[in-house]
């Protein structure tokens, strides 16, 4: 079985940041955060074998682009896989509730 190393982009590192400081500051909850940012690491890092079992995300034209979507709990991950060189590129990670198109219309689709 082949393993995929996973990479976050800056765009979906910012927005686990955010999501991370809204919990921990404004719902004042930093032991949320924590147990929030723990599950999410372990749900990216287990895309790091068979990636391509999670279905690509309906929304055009992300779909045609190969963007794939995860839920994790109420959060949403969106990623692209980069099967010749073995690689998974975290694109996004959303609140369920807010606008996906308006979130995805700013992720960076053109990685390395």
């Amino acid at each position: 079985m082949e393993h995929y190393e996973v990479k976050i982009t800056p765009y979906a590192l910012r927005q686990m940041q955010e999501i991370t400081r809204y919990i921990s500051a404004t719902l004042q909850s930093p032991t949320n955060a924590k147990t929030w940012l723990g599950r999410m690491k372990k749900e990216l890092a287990a895309l790091s074998s068979m990636p391509e079992r999670i279905p690509l995300t309906d929304e055009e034209p992300w779909h045609s682009e190969g963007i794939h979507k995860m839920v994790v709990k109420n959060h949403l991950v969106y990623f692209w896989v980069d099967a010749p060189h073995l690689r998974v590129w975290i694109t996004a990670v959303v609140y369920g509730r807010q606008s996906q198109r308006e979130q995805l219309e700013q992720m960076d689709t053109k990685l390395d």
